[in-house]
């Protein structure tokens, strides 16, 4: 099952309280999912977003994530097999930040075939300006 997920992070001050957005499209179907923290940071609500759009799937998925994220993309694509080598320090050997929430993507890009792709925010991308909404809108919610 090929799967096509956009996700997004908001947060009102930085850190504060954030928000995060998902959307799920797959055989003509749609999901929506969003939620938020109330005090958080902007990378970790990007990061909610993709957890929790990942951890939805049912069952083993090959997808392409979109995000305007480019902590997450290059996160995934180019640091996290070396943190996990460093013993989750980065190349000035300083723990890494955000470690519970990429040792959950670690494992969860472990159990799929996923594919991102980053995409410019507040650029007119229908999908992103629609996870922009729900990760914006999931800020005020209690």
């Amino acid at each position: 099952m090929s799967i096509k997920i956009y996700t997004d992070g908001a947060c009102s001050g930085n850190p504060g309280p954030g928000g995060w957005g998902a959307l799920l499209c797959w055989n003509g179907h749609e999901k929506e999912l969003s939620g938020g923290e109330p005090d958080t940071t902007n990378n970790r609500m990007e990061m909610m977003a993709v957890i929790k759009a990942l951890e939805s799937l049912k069952k083993e998925s090959t997808a392409t994530l979109y995000t305007d994220s480019k902590y997450v993309k290059q996160g995934v694509e180019e640091w996290l097999e070396g943190w996990k080598a460093k013993g989750w320090k980065t190349a000035a050997k300083k723990p890494v930040k955000n470690q519970d929430l990429w040792e959950r993507i670690d494992s969860l890009f472990s159990m799929h075939s996923i594919k991102i792709i980053w995409v410019k925010g507040h650029d007119g991308h229908v999908e992103n300006e629609r996870v922009d909404k729900l990760a914006v809108d999931a800020i005020s919610r209690p």
